[in-house]
Protein backbone atom coordinates (compact mmCIF):
# COMPACT_ATOMS: atom_id res chain seq x y z
CA UNK A 1 0.00 0.00 0.00
CA UNK A 2 1.49 3.34 -0.82
CA UNK A 3 3.29 4.78 1.83
CA UNK A 4 1.84 8.90 2.29
CA UNK A 5 4.19 10.70 3.66
CA UNK A 6 2.04 13.52 5.93
CA UNK A 7 5.28 15.86 7.01
CA UNK A 8 9.32 16.23 7.06
CA UNK A 9 9.53 15.21 10.05
CA UNK A 10 7.60 11.71 9.26
CA UNK A 11 10.84 10.98 7.23
CA UNK A 12 13.08 9.88 9.98
CA UNK A 13 10.72 7.53 11.15
CA UNK A 14 10.30 5.92 7.95
CA UNK A 15 10.29 1.91 8.53
CA UNK A 16 12.21 1.27 5.42
CA UNK A 17 16.19 0.50 4.62
CA UNK A 18 16.40 2.49 2.11
CA UNK A 19 14.89 5.37 -0.01
CA UNK A 20 14.91 4.67 -4.11
CA UNK A 21 14.68 7.52 -6.75
CA UNK A 22 13.31 6.06 -10.42
CA UNK A 23 13.24 9.28 -11.85
CA UNK A 24 15.94 10.15 -14.13
CA UNK A 25 19.46 11.17 -13.62
CA UNK A 26 18.87 15.16 -13.75
CA UNK A 27 15.38 15.24 -12.19
CA UNK A 28 17.54 13.65 -9.11
CA UNK A 29 20.26 16.30 -9.56
CA UNK A 30 17.71 19.50 -9.53
CA UNK A 31 16.60 17.71 -6.06
CA UNK A 32 15.36 14.54 -4.26
CA UNK A 33 14.27 13.30 -1.02
CA UNK A 34 17.04 13.35 1.35
CA UNK A 35 18.81 10.34 1.92
CA UNK A 36 17.47 8.98 -1.51
CA UNK A 37 19.53 7.10 -3.85
CA UNK A 38 19.17 7.26 -7.59
CA UNK A 39 18.35 3.81 -9.67
CA UNK A 40 16.48 5.47 -12.73
CA UNK A 41 14.53 2.96 -14.58
CA UNK A 42 14.14 5.51 -17.92
CA UNK A 43 17.75 7.39 -18.80
CA UNK A 44 17.64 11.24 -19.51
CA UNK A 45 17.59 10.51 -23.47
CA UNK A 46 15.38 7.35 -22.75
CA UNK A 47 12.35 9.69 -21.09
CA UNK A 48 12.95 12.47 -23.72
CA UNK A 49 12.43 9.42 -26.25
CA UNK A 50 9.44 7.79 -24.80
CA UNK A 51 7.86 11.65 -24.16
CA UNK A 52 7.98 12.19 -27.53
CA UNK A 53 6.97 9.18 -28.65
CA UNK A 54 3.28 9.60 -26.02
CA UNK A 55 3.21 13.60 -27.49
CA UNK A 56 3.40 13.37 -31.49
CA UNK A 57 3.17 9.43 -31.95
CA UNK A 58 0.73 7.16 -30.01
CA UNK A 59 0.44 6.50 -26.47
CA UNK A 60 0.06 2.80 -26.46
CA UNK A 61 3.39 3.10 -27.89
CA UNK A 62 5.21 4.85 -25.73
CA UNK A 63 3.96 2.48 -22.90
CA UNK A 64 4.97 -0.40 -24.58
CA UNK A 65 8.81 1.18 -25.60
CA UNK A 66 8.79 2.31 -22.12
CA UNK A 67 7.87 -0.90 -20.42
CA UNK A 68 10.82 -2.27 -22.15
CA UNK A 69 13.15 0.34 -21.14
CA UNK A 70 12.22 0.00 -17.90
CA UNK A 71 12.29 -3.89 -17.70
CA UNK A 72 16.43 -3.80 -18.79
CA UNK A 73 17.62 -0.70 -16.49
CA UNK A 74 15.64 -3.03 -13.52
CA UNK A 75 17.71 -5.79 -14.29
CA UNK A 76 20.82 -3.69 -14.91
CA UNK A 77 19.60 -2.33 -11.30
CA UNK A 78 19.22 -6.06 -9.60
CA UNK A 79 22.62 -7.30 -11.21
CA UNK A 80 24.50 -4.17 -10.04
CA UNK A 81 24.27 -2.29 -7.40
CA UNK A 82 21.26 -3.97 -5.32
CA UNK A 83 22.88 -7.39 -6.00
CA UNK A 84 24.22 -7.32 -2.47
CA UNK A 85 20.94 -6.76 -0.83
CA UNK A 86 19.38 -9.21 1.24
CA UNK A 87 15.97 -11.37 1.27
CA UNK A 88 15.49 -9.09 4.43
CA UNK A 89 15.70 -5.59 3.15
CA UNK A 90 12.80 -3.19 2.69
CA UNK A 91 12.88 -0.40 0.11
CA UNK A 92 10.79 2.66 -0.51
CA UNK A 93 10.38 3.53 -3.83
CA UNK A 94 9.57 7.02 -6.10
CA UNK A 95 9.22 7.99 -9.21
CA UNK A 96 7.77 12.13 -10.20
CA UNK A 97 3.97 11.74 -8.68
CA UNK A 98 3.76 7.82 -7.52
CA UNK A 99 3.12 6.80 -11.07
CA UNK A 100 3.94 4.07 -13.97
CA UNK A 101 8.13 4.16 -13.37
CA UNK A 102 7.79 3.91 -9.76
CA UNK A 103 4.90 1.42 -9.70
CA UNK A 104 6.92 -0.67 -12.09
CA UNK A 105 9.79 -0.95 -10.38
CA UNK A 106 8.24 -1.75 -7.30
CA UNK A 107 6.41 -4.71 -8.73
CA UNK A 108 9.69 -5.94 -9.85
CA UNK A 109 11.67 -5.61 -6.31
CA UNK A 110 7.81 -6.88 -4.75
CA UNK A 111 8.42 -10.46 -7.13
CA UNK A 112 12.07 -11.06 -5.85
CA UNK A 113 10.77 -11.34 -2.57
CA UNK A 114 11.09 -7.80 -1.24
CA UNK A 115 8.88 -5.65 1.11
CA UNK A 116 9.02 -2.87 -1.25
CA UNK A 117 6.72 0.24 -1.10
CA UNK A 118 6.10 3.47 -3.02
CA UNK A 119 5.62 6.79 -1.81
CA UNK A 120 1.70 7.97 -1.93
CA UNK A 121 1.89 11.13 -4.47
CA UNK A 122 6.18 10.84 -5.24
CA UNK A 123 8.45 13.43 -5.28
CA UNK A 124 5.39 16.22 -5.93
CA UNK A 125 3.87 15.04 -2.52
CA UNK A 126 7.16 15.71 -0.85
CA UNK A 127 7.83 18.94 -2.20
CA UNK A 128 4.32 20.16 -1.50
CA UNK A 129 5.96 19.58 2.05
CA UNK A 130 9.14 22.20 1.48
CA UNK A 131 7.03 24.52 -0.09
CA UNK A 132 4.39 24.63 2.67
CA UNK A 133 6.78 25.12 5.03
CA UNK A 134 9.36 27.66 3.47
CA UNK A 135 6.62 30.01 1.63
CA UNK A 136 3.25 29.39 3.45
CA UNK A 137 3.61 28.53 7.22
CA UNK A 138 5.06 31.12 9.74
CA UNK A 139 8.78 29.96 10.39
CA UNK A 140 8.05 29.15 14.71
CA UNK A 141 11.84 29.43 15.55
CA UNK A 142 13.44 32.80 17.13
CA UNK A 143 16.29 33.92 14.80
CA UNK A 144 19.42 35.58 16.44
CA UNK A 145 21.68 36.87 13.26
CA UNK A 146 25.28 36.88 13.37
CA UNK A 147 26.54 40.01 11.53
CA UNK A 148 29.81 41.95 10.90
CA UNK A 149 32.14 43.24 7.98
CA UNK A 150 33.53 40.98 5.54
CA UNK A 151 36.51 38.66 7.24
CA UNK A 152 34.43 39.05 10.54
CA UNK A 153 34.95 35.14 11.27
CA UNK A 154 31.07 35.25 11.30
CA UNK A 155 31.10 31.46 9.65
CA UNK A 156 33.70 29.93 12.47
CA UNK A 157 31.60 31.54 14.89
CA UNK A 158 28.39 29.78 13.95
CA UNK A 159 30.89 26.25 14.12
CA UNK A 160 31.95 27.51 18.02
CA UNK A 161 28.27 28.76 18.85
CA UNK A 162 26.97 24.82 17.22
CA UNK A 163 29.97 22.78 19.56
CA UNK A 164 28.87 24.87 22.47
CA UNK A 165 25.09 23.67 22.01
CA UNK A 166 23.64 26.62 20.20
CA UNK A 167 21.56 25.73 17.27
CA UNK A 168 22.92 26.88 14.06
CA UNK A 169 21.78 27.20 9.99
CA UNK A 170 25.11 27.78 8.32
CA UNK A 171 22.94 29.44 4.78
CA UNK A 172 26.25 29.42 2.92
CA UNK A 173 27.08 25.63 3.17
CA UNK A 174 23.73 25.02 2.36
CA UNK A 175 23.76 27.07 -0.93
CA UNK A 176 27.73 26.52 -1.34
CA UNK A 177 28.50 29.93 -1.83
CA UNK A 178 30.19 32.61 0.11
CA UNK A 179 28.06 35.34 0.10
CA UNK A 180 29.91 37.67 -2.42
CA UNK A 181 31.94 38.18 -5.56
CA UNK A 182 34.44 35.91 -4.60
CA UNK A 183 31.75 33.33 -2.85
CA UNK A 184 31.39 30.13 -5.42
CA UNK A 185 32.22 27.17 -3.57
CA UNK A 186 32.47 25.12 -6.44
CA UNK A 187 31.99 25.59 -10.49
CA UNK A 188 27.75 25.57 -9.72
CA UNK A 189 25.39 25.69 -6.66
CA UNK A 190 22.77 23.50 -5.98
CA UNK A 191 19.23 24.37 -7.37
CA UNK A 192 17.10 26.38 -5.42
CA UNK A 193 14.52 23.52 -5.38
CA UNK A 194 17.80 21.64 -3.95
CA UNK A 195 18.70 24.34 -1.74
CA UNK A 196 15.04 24.23 0.42
CA UNK A 197 15.65 20.90 0.88
CA UNK A 198 18.23 21.36 2.56
CA UNK A 199 17.06 24.43 4.66
CA UNK A 200 13.47 23.19 5.38
CA UNK A 201 15.09 19.37 6.52
CA UNK A 202 17.35 21.45 8.92
CA UNK A 203 14.93 23.56 10.39
CA UNK A 204 12.61 20.27 10.80
CA UNK A 205 15.50 19.20 13.38
CA UNK A 206 15.66 21.97 15.58
CA UNK A 207 13.99 23.06 18.83
CA UNK A 208 11.42 25.83 18.09
CA UNK A 209 11.77 26.70 21.59
CA UNK A 210 15.40 27.45 21.11
CA UNK A 211 16.96 30.42 19.04
CA UNK A 212 18.27 29.64 15.90
CA UNK A 213 21.97 31.31 15.09
CA UNK A 214 22.04 32.76 11.58
CA UNK A 215 24.41 34.56 9.65
CA UNK A 216 23.18 37.69 8.59
CA UNK A 217 22.70 37.15 4.44
CA UNK A 218 21.12 39.50 1.62
CA UNK A 219 17.46 37.61 0.24
CA UNK A 220 19.93 36.70 -2.24
CA UNK A 221 23.29 33.56 -1.81
CA UNK A 222 24.96 33.81 -5.22
CA UNK A 223 21.79 32.85 -7.06
CA UNK A 224 19.73 31.41 -4.48
CA UNK A 225 16.90 32.61 -2.88
CA UNK A 226 16.01 32.59 0.57
CA UNK A 227 12.36 31.56 0.93
CA UNK A 228 10.07 33.89 2.80
CA UNK A 229 9.74 31.92 5.64
CA UNK A 230 13.46 32.53 6.47
CA UNK A 231 13.84 35.90 5.17
CA UNK A 232 11.18 37.59 6.84
CA UNK A 233 12.15 36.93 10.39
CA UNK A 234 15.80 37.29 9.58
CA UNK A 235 14.75 41.34 8.36
CA UNK A 236 13.27 41.56 12.02
CA UNK A 237 15.84 39.37 13.75
CA UNK A 238 17.87 40.64 16.64
CA UNK A 239 21.56 40.84 15.96
CA UNK A 240 24.73 40.65 16.89
CA UNK A 241 27.64 42.90 15.24
CA UNK A 242 30.99 41.61 14.93
CA UNK A 243 33.76 44.16 14.46
CA UNK A 244 37.96 43.24 14.77
CA UNK A 245 40.58 45.03 13.45
CA UNK A 246 41.72 45.04 10.11
CA UNK A 247 44.60 42.74 9.71
CA UNK A 248 42.74 39.71 11.37
CA UNK A 249 40.24 40.15 8.95
CA UNK A 250 42.59 40.44 6.19
CA UNK A 251 44.35 37.20 7.43
CA UNK A 252 41.35 35.17 7.94
CA UNK A 253 39.91 36.56 4.32
CA UNK A 254 43.21 33.94 3.00
CA UNK A 255 42.29 30.96 4.64
CA UNK A 256 38.68 31.50 4.46
CA UNK A 257 39.17 31.85 0.17
CA UNK A 258 42.28 29.33 -0.30
CA UNK A 259 40.85 28.68 -3.73
CA UNK A 260 41.35 32.33 -5.10
CA UNK A 261 45.00 31.91 -3.90
CA UNK A 262 45.41 28.63 -5.48
CA UNK A 263 44.05 29.57 -9.13
CA UNK A 264 45.67 33.45 -10.49
CA UNK A 265 43.33 32.85 -13.02
CA UNK A 266 40.52 32.23 -10.80
CA UNK A 267 41.01 35.67 -8.75
CA UNK A 268 41.78 37.69 -11.71
CA UNK A 269 38.71 36.85 -13.29
CA UNK A 270 37.06 38.08 -10.04
CA UNK A 271 38.80 41.42 -9.76
CA UNK A 272 37.80 42.32 -13.22
CA UNK A 273 34.02 42.94 -12.00
CA UNK A 274 34.97 45.27 -9.60
CA UNK A 275 36.26 47.31 -12.64
CA UNK A 276 32.93 48.65 -12.64
CA UNK A 277 32.89 50.17 -9.39
CA UNK A 278 36.49 51.07 -8.68
CA UNK A 279 37.85 51.27 -12.37
CA UNK A 280 40.72 50.20 -14.17
CA UNK A 281 43.43 52.09 -12.67
CA UNK A 282 42.59 50.63 -8.70
CA UNK A 283 41.60 47.06 -10.03
CA UNK A 284 45.39 47.01 -11.72
CA UNK A 285 46.78 47.57 -8.61
CA UNK A 286 44.77 45.19 -7.04
CA UNK A 287 46.30 42.79 -9.96
CA UNK A 288 49.69 43.85 -8.96
CA UNK A 289 49.48 43.08 -5.78
CA UNK A 290 48.03 39.65 -5.83
CA UNK A 291 50.70 38.93 -8.79
CA UNK A 292 53.25 40.02 -6.07
CA UNK A 293 52.13 37.47 -3.86
CA UNK A 294 50.91 40.37 -1.41
CA UNK A 295 47.23 39.00 -0.37
CA UNK A 296 46.93 40.23 3.05
CA UNK A 297 47.34 43.55 1.44
CA UNK A 298 45.20 42.93 -1.04
CA UNK A 299 42.79 41.53 0.90
CA UNK A 300 43.28 44.24 3.64
CA UNK A 301 42.52 46.93 0.96
CA UNK A 302 39.53 45.60 -0.79
CA UNK A 303 38.26 45.65 2.78
CA UNK A 304 38.88 48.92 3.39
CA UNK A 305 37.88 50.39 -0.45
CA UNK A 306 35.20 48.02 -1.58
CA UNK A 307 33.47 45.71 1.30
CA UNK A 308 33.52 48.13 4.28
CA UNK A 309 31.71 51.16 2.27
CA UNK A 310 29.00 48.92 1.25
CA UNK A 311 27.98 47.02 4.85
CA UNK A 312 28.20 50.77 6.23
CA UNK A 313 25.46 51.73 3.81
CA UNK A 314 23.11 48.54 5.28
CA UNK A 315 20.27 49.73 6.97
CA UNK A 316 19.75 48.23 10.68
CA UNK A 317 16.58 48.52 11.91
CA UNK A 318 16.57 45.83 14.10
CA UNK A 319 17.88 45.65 17.81
CA UNK A 320 21.49 45.17 17.49
CA UNK A 321 24.80 44.92 19.89
CA UNK A 322 28.04 45.00 18.79
CA UNK A 323 30.67 42.61 20.04
CA UNK A 324 34.58 43.67 19.67
CA UNK A 325 36.85 40.58 19.00
CA UNK A 326 40.84 41.44 19.77
CA UNK A 327 41.71 38.98 16.93
CA UNK A 328 39.69 36.59 15.07
CA UNK A 329 41.72 33.38 16.80
CA UNK A 330 39.78 30.17 17.84
CA UNK A 331 40.38 31.18 21.42
CA UNK A 332 38.78 34.46 21.02
CA UNK A 333 35.56 33.24 19.14
CA UNK A 334 35.07 30.65 21.36
CA UNK A 335 34.96 32.98 23.95
CA UNK A 336 32.85 35.44 21.75
CA UNK A 337 30.23 32.26 21.50
CA UNK A 338 29.68 31.71 24.98
CA UNK A 339 28.73 35.62 25.46
CA UNK A 340 26.28 35.60 22.95
CA UNK A 341 24.35 32.01 24.35
CA UNK A 342 25.02 33.69 27.82
CA UNK A 343 22.94 36.55 26.40
CA UNK A 344 20.43 35.19 23.66
CA UNK A 345 20.22 31.91 25.37
CA UNK A 346 21.37 27.88 23.82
Amino acid sequence: MPVKIASLSDLGALPFDEIIDVRSPAEFADDHIPGAINLPVLSDEERATVGTIYVQEDRFLARKVGAALVARNAAAHLEGPLADRGGDWRPLVYCWRGGQRSGSFTSILQQVGWRADVVAGGYKSYRRLVVDALYDTPLPHRIVLIDGGTGTAKTRLLDHIAKQGGQVIDLEAMAEHRGSLFGPMRETQPSQKAFESRLAMALVELDPVRPVYVEAESSKIGRIILPPSLWKPMTEAPMVILEAPLKARGAHLITAYPDMVADAGKLDSVLDKLVRYHGHEKVDAWRALAQSGAYQALAEDLIETHYDPRYARVSREASSETMVLEDLSDSELFETARRILSSHGR
